[in-house]
């Protein structure tokens, strides 16, 4: 299940989250904690958290493990909302697709892959679930 607490209208999107939701359950049975943010936000998380002073499209942070602890979400996915606005019109498909492509993304992130040191593992799965939910391009094919 996927815990956001913002309404998806006030970003100016006319879709749910039906999409990253069955994205998420074909991959995990735990929750997701999701922040939408805009460009501003997100340029502040990304310098506070990575010391990188511009925005990015969206971020993924694992909860450490907690011994005993039950029911916690596997961690938090933030997406920028004018990324996804400007990506998906640049790109030429839906703003849903391209939100569906940067939830898939973080959440490949939160389970343990890693594009910029793994043999094309994240690459691969991305292609996978892709294809499954007749998805765009992902970030990282985007790349090839």
């Amino acid at each position: 299940m996927i815990l956001c607490e913002q309404n998806l209208a006030e970003f100016g999107f006319e879709f749910g989250l039906d999409l990253a939701t069955q994205i998420a359950t074909s991959l995990i049975d735990k929750d997701i904690e999701l922040v939408i943010v805009d460009e501003n936000a997100m340029r502040e998380i990304n310098k506070t958290q990575r010391g990188i002073d511009k925005p990015t499209d969206v971020l993924s942070f694992g909860l450490e493990s907690v011994p005993n602890a039950i029911n916690l979400p596997l961690g938090s996915i933030l997406i920028n909302a004018n990324a996804v606005q400007s990506e998906a019109k640049e790109r030429g498909h839906s703003e849903e697709a391209e939100f569906a492509l940067l939830f898939l993304h973080a959440l490949l992130h939160l389970l343990g892959f890693n594009h910029e040191n793994d043999s094309g593992q994240m690459r691969e799965k991305e292609r996978q679930i892709i294809e499954k939910f007749a998805l765009p391009q992902s970030l990282i094919i985007r790349s090839e």
